[in-house]
């Protein structure tokens, strides 16, 4: 296999060939941290591509098979292609963004090798800078950055597209053809590349899974330029004639240990980069418009309500209801009552799940639904496993937060495998996203037809053995109540 920098020799896994760690950039370490990334190096003979790359230096970390297994050295990028493909069969590509809030994870953990045979795609599943090393806007930094941006981590996401077009033709795939996913703070990340005049052109479809624009909005430059400055002091580099310097060279344990109270959100708008906030550009209309599929699991909120409050009690959760909703607490409380069948942990989840994912998605949704056709799912396995080490013994966390990543990709790190009616659904899941990636729209023969999202906020329902199309995700969680635009 010949790339721009090189010969790749891959291995075959799984029904498909991979090729694993592939540098799509140059090392951001050294004098090049805290700078956009530049081109791969070319490589003289055969490059092994049979092993994984590091994943990116972890703010947060969590779920890593090898927690030690992370390098600032980290911009690499893994590709799986069917058995047949070859240069010129111009298969259709999704590449795919990792989430965990900006700050951990990796590309690493999201084999591809059973969504291209089973999809004939060419799937490409990326690494990008976390945390204060990805996104750092302060003067100084910025030199010789033609973006005027300290969003890193986003630079590395359109590098990565860039190698991609520029390269996937030689897997088998289509330069003109990739769809771009992500779930989370990867979905969050689609939404800004949406967003960005650098990124046109560099793909024609998108999947946002669990992480509605509405939501995840981008803060000002003013105000990642403010977070900077308290982090380079807490660093130990308050001087602005020097901190650029000061930063380059701090030890990268010193970055990771004053990033602890200094959280991260992500790109900022306000620049060459990301002119506008995300969801404001697709509101407005001035966006890379591709066609979109997006969706929710039924019950995001129980992952976050396990590991935040796994004993949360009656009293509590009511105090926390009249603390954050005000004036507005008794209407909340009606609608999200305590029970015998329903808990404070239901209920928390439930408000969690309707007030931050799904009706945000709706949102999101029918914006890009008035200048684009857009797919809405809904994921409800009741029987979904947990990611690995969330599990909270008693509580039930099925459709989670993360739930559906098992069926999308080959990816392990769940409490318990999936099981054969399980793995079954997930290769019906994963035949709609290949679909939509070939064409724009999530049609297979023989299984149920998905319609666009239209006036009633139709969604595919995706359950094993019960897929179908319902109107009622809305009234279901309530958006009514949630997007009125008297509520706080």
């Amino acid at each position: 296999m010949v790339v721009e920098q090189g010969l790749l020799q891959g291995s075959a896994l799984g029904g498909a060939h991979a090729f694993l760690g592939v540098p799509y950039a140059a090392p951001p370490v050294g004098a090049w941290r805290f700078r956009p990334p530049r081109p791969a190096q070319r490589w003289t003979g055969p490059r092994q591509a049979t092993r994984q790359a590091p994943a990116c230096r972890q703010f947060s970390p969590f779920g890593l098979a090898d927690p030690t297994a992370v390098s600032e050295d980290c911009l690499y990028l893994d590709v799986y292609r069917p058995h047949r493909a070859r240069p010129g069969s111009r298969l259709p590509v999704i590449l795919w963004i990792h989430g965990g809030a900006y700050t951990q994870g990796t590309g690493t953990q999201f084999g591809g090798q059973t969504l291209a045979r089973l999809t004939d795609s060419v799937v490409v599943s990326i690494n990008y800078r976390l945390g204060r090393l990805g996104y750092l806007d302060l003067d100084g930094l910025a030199d010789g950055n033609r973006n005027g941006s300290g969003s890193w981590g986003l630079m590395d996401q359109i590098a990565a597209l860039t190698w991609t077009r520029d390269n996937v033709a030689a897997f088998g795939g289509d330069p003109g053809n990739i769809t771009v996913s992500g779930q989370s703070a990867g979905s969050g990340s689609v939404c800004a590349l949406l967003a960005s005049p650098r990124a046109s052109g560099l793909f024609s479809r998108a999947i946002l899974q669990s992480g509605p624009c509405s939501l995840l909005r981008a803060p000002s430059r003013e105000q990642a330029r403010a977070q900077a400055e308290s982090f380079a002091a807490a660093v130990g580099c308050p001087d602005p004639r020097s901190r650029a310097a000061c930063l380059r060279e701090a030890p990268v344990q010193a970055l990771e240990t004053a990033a602890q109270n200094i959280p991260v959100a992500g790109p900022a708008y306000g620049d060459g980069l990301l002119p506008h906030q995300p969801s404001e550009a697709i509101a407005s209309g001035t966006w890379n418009r591709v066609p979109v599929l997006i969706g929710t699991t039924r019950a995001e909120g129980r992952f976050f309500v396990a590991l935040s409050q796994p004993h949360l009690t009656s009293d509590q959760y009511t105090a926390q209801i009249h603390a954050q909703y005000g004036p507005a607490a008794t209407e909340v409380l009606t609608r999200y009552p305590l029970s015998d069948r329903v808990g404070p942990y239901l209920a928390m989840s439930a408000l969690m799940t309707d007030s931050l994912f799904a009706c945000p998605t709706v949102e999101t949704a029918r914006a890009f639904a008035r200048q684009v056709p857009t797919y809405a799912y809904e994921f409800d396995d009741p029987a979904s496993p947990t990611l690995l080490g969330a599990q909270v013994p008693g509580l039930d966390m099925a459709n989670g937060h993360s739930a559906e990543l098992a069926y999308v990709h080959d990816f392990a790190l769940t409490h318990t495998p999936l099981t054969p009616v399980q793995n079954r659904f997930a290769d019906t899941v994963k035949r709609y996203w290949g679909a939509f990636a070939r064409s724009g729209r999530p049609d297979v023969p023989g299984l149920p037809r998905w319609s666009p999202v239209g006036p009633g906020y139709e969604v595919l329902t995706l359950k094993p053995d019960a897929i179908h199309m319902s109107d009622a995700f809305a009234s279901a969680h309530q958006c009514a109540f949630w997007n009125r635009s008297t509520h706080p």
